[in-house]
């Protein structure tokens, strides 16, 4: 490294936010940009500790973060993009919603703050764009292979921008009116502007990508049709089935799926027109949020900003640590307490609660009863029961259920492609990510169950990869 005395000279510069009053009534995303000269002063924390966890252990991705923090402590920002680039197709994405598994890993937070790689990864992409130093990378050379992906998640886009770059002729099918899947319509617009994800998008049009929206597969177009008309396909549906909440009232109305509240208001943000009886508003009422995960936490912005009288969020687990938990030392990912803008806003956090039973009127919730539970070790690991005398009911208005996502959609597709499913319901692959049908690959959360985007993005490529060596015997 340049410095090597850096992460002595310097303290870690946390992100600044847009002021909590002026950003809970839009959506425009919350961080604000660090100046250029903070970024090369944090760049320079990066030590020369040797092995680099952040990228080995840390990186799902791989990015070469040692290399790309001397690049910028030196002023050779054109490099670090196409450093960054070469390990990941969509950094200015991750250095947006990651939860930055890389920092945890850093060798400085052994017993100090790590160096502030997210951000810093955000910024070089940012100033590339900027700059005009990110162009279409188009083949030399056409192989005249033609693939089908499915799903334009993160996993989907990855393998289609490398199979495009490699020559291949990519046709991208989406079931969604328009491109981009989770990234489109699960993250809100405060974490993740839209206009990043169409800024990439020119490009991979430029590169020979063919985008199909609204075109579901298995329904649509059958796998077999896929099979037929091009020499490859490739899977990318990503882990869509959500967890459901098995109790008495689950029916009534204003409850609702945490991905069908976050999808209508990505739409109404994109400029689409919900009919009223199909409107999910948080407007004037008491809203519960249950799961306590990112999900739970982009339901607790979303419906804030929407005007909601109280937000709520429960979580069956007990609260974690607000510092170090021993049960995950470093360089291992802590499960820790961590609180996100979202609850910063005004939110009301409960942990070790149990939902028993919801009832209203007139068909609609209106009370939420629960239990707190106590958690404790057993044979078949830890396990909770009811805590006798915690029990209550609260007056509630909205119920919101973001207890993650079980497995891939089996309806459609998987079933009529007779796909080979694991016990958790994920696509089975082998090492070339390859399913038990001949030319039908898979990725990301398809394959993995829901994961992070960085996952999806490095399966992708690989996949990608694999399709490629494929097509080429």
């Amino acid at each position: 490294m340049a410095d090597t005395t850096g992460f002595l000279k310097h303290a870690r510069r946390e992100i600044e936010h847009r002021p909590l009053r002026e950003r809970v009534r839009d959506f425009q995303e919350v961080n604000l940009p660090l100046p250029q000269d903070v970024l090369v002063t944090q760049a320079s924390r990066c030590m020369d500790c040797g092995i680099p966890f952040c990228h080995g252990a840390g990186c799902p991705v791989q990015n070469r973060i040692p290399e790309f923090n001397d690049l910028i402590y030196r002023g050779r920002w054109r490099e670090a993009s196409e450093n960054l680039h070469s390990t990941n197709n969509f950094p200015e994405i991750t250095g947006r919603v990651c939860p930055a598994p890389c920092e945890a890993s850093c060798t400085l937070n052994i017993n100090d703050d790590p160096v502030l790689i997210k951000h810093i990864e955000q910024q070089i992409v940012e100033r590339a764009w900027r700059e005009g130093w990110i162009t279409p990378l188009i083949a030399r050379r056409r192989t005249g292979r033609r693939v089908a992906i499915v799903g334009s998640g993160p996993a989907g886009l990855a393998a289609a921008q490398q199979l495009a770059r490699s020559g291949h002729d990519v046709v991208l099918f989406e079931k969604s009116d328009r491109i981009g899947g989770l990234l489109r319509y699960g993250i809100p617009e405060f974490k993740l502007d839209k206009r990043i994800i169409d800024r990439r998008l020119e490009q991979m049009r430029a590169e020979g990508v063919q985008f199909h929206p609204g075109v579901t597969v298995g329904e649509d177009v059958s796998v077999r049709y896929l099979k037929r008309t091009f020499d490859a396909v490739l899977l990318a549906m990503g882990a869509t089935e959500p967890r459901d909440l098995n109790v008495e009232g689950r029916e009534l109305a204003n409850v609702h799926f945490a991905m069908d509240f976050l999808t209508q208001q990505n739409r109404i943000n994109a400029g689409d027109d919900i009919p009223e009886e199909k409107l999910i508003s948080a407007k004037d009422r008491c809203v519960v949020v249950i799961g306590g995960g990112d999900t739970g936490s982009d339901c607790v912005g979303t419906a804030i900003r929407q005007g909601a009288r109280e937000v709520h969020q429960f979580e069956i687990l007990p609260e974690p640590p607000k510092d170090e938990n021993p049960e995950t030392p470093w360089p291992l990912w802590p499960r820790i307490l961590r609180t996100s803008t979202s609850h910063e806003e005004g939110c009301q956090r409960r942990w070790s609660v149990l939902t028993k039973s919801l009832t209203g009127r007139r068909g609609s919730v209106e009370q939420l009863h629960g239990v707190e539970v106590r958690w404790a070790p057993g044979e078949n690991g830890p396990g909770f029961s009811e805590v006798p005398g915690t029990e209550f009911s609260m007056k509630v208005d909205l119920v919101l259920l973001a207890m993650g996502f079980v497995h891939v959609e089996h309806g459609g597709l998987i079933e009529s492609a007779d796909l080979e499913c694991d016990k958790r319901g994920n696509l089975t692959v082998g090492d070339d990510y390859r399913t038990n049908e001949p030319d039908v690959f898979a990725a990301g959360d398809t394959v993995l169950g829901a994961s992070l985007v960085v996952r999806a993005i490095y399966t992708g490529r690989q996949a990608g990869d694999a399709v490629d060596r494929h097509l080429r015997g």
